[in-house]
């Protein structure tokens, strides 16, 4: 098939790494594998553009750009990966009313709440109509799936399980074990230092790794990402722990491998995250996870095998956990054999995705 691509909240070649980004090029990669033609279409970023006037222009530009393309080479289909209401797609169900082809949404979000706000409801509106527009729609968020049902009935709607290609994790922890295993014990945590629910996740995360600390139980936490709140994190963890701490900055998405070989375990609360796609690494790589019990996490984590899940901001019971990972070691490292183990079985993205290539070679034929 000819499938033109687009992902409007993030482009692939975007030089920040998220899970978003990891997410997109795990599907055109797959994609790709199975011997389709897949075409990203345009690098437009509509975060907030109905809200930004002198962004319209563009789009409208962007927008003729793809009609011009594709109707001179016509394709089967257009997927577009993240549409709601901050970055709706402005594109796609354009284009496929134009050219009358499939349109395609994979991991979209709706809230019917965003209507009734005054600086939200045109973002709102726009993406439920590329919701309405198209074919057939993907998440893989139960708790999208149960919002996007309210919208989208019957077969529409489909399910499909997180997934990752688990080979470079595993292949990394196996050269590492030995010499990961020979040091004291080591915290991983990874996230991008913004100005929002990932840094606050940090500083949390930093405090209760302060209680352990205070008791002298021994350990270093190493973290990896960078951005504006780098200083205030840096300057936490010397007042929280000192001489226990490591800022290796951002890490390219082909050395995160490499990353969480050094490590014993992976903490992130994980603050409103709807899937946390560093949690399926970090399990995939032979380490158990601590996390919040919210959003998405407990869809790609098995509670008490292959990590602790807690009530959000629990302090005692994240620190408990945390105490208990730490200096209970070959339990921790078991967890950690049972998470690379549910990776395999339940998130493999060559697994996983098969039904998402089935359902996009059935909307063609």
């Amino acid at each position: 098939m000819k499938i033109a691509f687009y992902a409007p909240f993030k482009p692939m070649d975007h030089p920040v790494p998220s899970g978003d980004r990891t997410i997109a090029r795990g599907i055109v990669r797959f994609l790709r594998v199975k011997g389709h033609d897949v075409q990203v279409q345009s690098r437009l970023r509509t975060r907030w553009i109905f809200n930004t006037p002198r962004a319209w222009p563009g789009a409208v530009k962007q927008l003729l750009i793809c009609l011009i393309r594709l109707k001179k080479k016509r394709p089967d289909l257009w997927l577009t990966y993240h549409t709601y209401y901050k970055a709706p797609d402005v594109l796609g169900p354009l284009v496929c009313i134009f050219l009358n082809i499939p349109y395609a949404i994979f991991g979209a979000s709706y809230a019917t709440k965003k209507r009734k706000q005054v600086n939200t409801f045109l973002g709102f509106y726009l993406n439920r109509f590329a919701l309405t527009r198209a074919t057939r729609v993907f998440t893989n968020s139960r708790r999208d799936f149960k919002n996007l049902k309210r919208l989208l009935p019957g077969k529409r709607l489909v399910y499909i399980r997180p997934g990752i290609d688990p080979e470079p994790y595993a292949r990394q922890a196996n050269r590492s074990q030995v010499l990961a295993r020979a040091k004291r014990p080591v915290i991983l945590t990874a996230a991008m230092f913004r100005k929002d629910v990932k840094t606050l996740g940090l500083l949390w995360l930093i405090r209760c790794c302060g209680q352990l600390a205070a008791r002298g139980i021994d350990f270093e936490l190493v973290v990896a990402g960078d951005g504006k709140r780098r200083k205030d994190l840096e300057r936490w963890a010397r007042f929280h722990l000192p001489g226990r701490h490591r800022f290796l900055g951002r890490l390219a998405l082909e050395k995160m491998p490499h990353f969480y070989a050094l490590g014993d375990l992976f903490a992130f609360p994980g603050i409103n995250e709807s899937l946390g796609m560093v949690f399926l690494e970090a399990q995939a790589s032979c380490l158990p996870v601590l996390a919040f019990d919210t959003g998405g996490i407990s869809g790609v984590v098995a509670r008490g095998r292959t990590g602790y899940l807690t009530s959000p901001f629990d302090t005692n019971a994240f620190a408990a956990a945390l105490e208990r990972m730490v200096t209970d070691l070959p339990r921790t490292r078991l967890m950690g054999q049972c998470a690379r183990a549910h990776v395999r079985e339940h998130h493999d993205l060559g697994q996983t995705y098969e039904r998402l290539n089935a359902c996009l070679e059935g909307m063609v034929s």
